[in-house]
Order: C-alpha cells, then structure tokens, then sequence
C-alpha cells in the first residue's frame, strides 16, 4: 500500500510539470483547448503566432521535457505492475492498485490544478496576460464532461492494466 500511495503522489508531481512544463515552454492548441471558452477565445491570437512560429528551441526543449514526462507517467505504472507480479497479485490487487493510482491522480487534477491553480491563483494569467479577467478563470467544472470521460477511461484503463499484468504472472 505504501508504493501505490507513493506512485500515486509521484503522479501527481508528473502531472503538475508536465502542465507547468508545457505552459512555459510550449504553449500550443492542444494546451490552449482545455481552458474555459472565453480563456480560448482571447488567446486566439496568440494561438495562431505560435503555429507560424514553427519548432523553436523553446519549443524542442519543451516537447523533450514532455515526452521524457509521458515516459515517466507510463512507467510508473509498469513500475507497480512488476512490483505486484513480485508480490505475487491477483487481479484484484492489480486493479485496487491502479484503481487508486489514478483515483488520487484525477482528484489531484480536479483539487489542486482545476480548483485551486485555476480558479484561486493567477498561474495561467501569468503565462497570458491577455487573459487577465476572463471569467472562465473562475469557473471551476467548466470541463465537467471532460473530467468524466477521463474518470471512466481510469476505471477501464485499470481494468485493462490488471488484466495485462495478471497474464504476464
């Protein structure tokens, strides 16, 4: 139990630079997306500078550190399936597991980046000015269908993760 709960915090932190990571060093579209209406549509303009600047350093560095971040977040999880196969789990063991790892996960996502980070501080605005005063910064469950998808994919994707490590024992 302490390893799950620890590979769940250590998501956690993948979770947070890697948004922190990408706003800083390459905000795209696909960051742009997962804000409010209003926070896209001021941004606009800024979105289409960036897709006529092309790969700039800034940028490589900034795809680097997210794949090098996305490498990290699906090892974690190998990480907890070779420790159950050495434990010995069942499949139930397996999906409690990843279960909850993903559980604390999307919690932290819902908590402290789209409540707190979103909603309480000026991360983003800092970040883009030209969005200061958006009222989207202060609606929290704006993205409550994104937010659910996501949590049935966990509950699936745990499924599938139990699954594939109980056939590897």
């Amino acid at each position: 139990m302490v390893l799950t709960i620890l590979l769940s915090m250590a998501g956690c932190a993948l979770l947070f630079f890697g948004i922190w990571g990408v706003t800083v060093t390459m905000p795209t579209k696909l960051l742009a997306k997962n804000f409010p209406a209003d926070v896209q549509e001021r941004l606009q303009p800024r979105i289409e500078e960036w897709e006529r600047q092309g790969m700039s350093p800034r940028r490589s560095l900034g795809w680097v550190i997210l794949i090098l971040l996305c490498l990290a977040y699906i090892g974690l999880f190998v990480f907890g399936g070779i420790d159950g196969m050495r434990r010995g789990f069942s499949f139930w063991q397996f999906f409690s597991r990843f279960l909850i790892i993903g559980g604390v996960i999307k919690a932290f996502d819902i908590g402290a980046l789209d409540y707190f980070l979103l909603t309480k501080t000026h991360f983003f605005q800092h970040y883009f000015p030209e969005t200061e005063g958006c009222a989207g910064w202060q609606d929290f469950g704006y993205n409550r269908r994104q937010q659910t998808r996501q949590t049935i994919m966990i509950f699936i994707g745990s499924i599938v993760t139990a699954l594939i490590f109980t056939l590897l024992k």
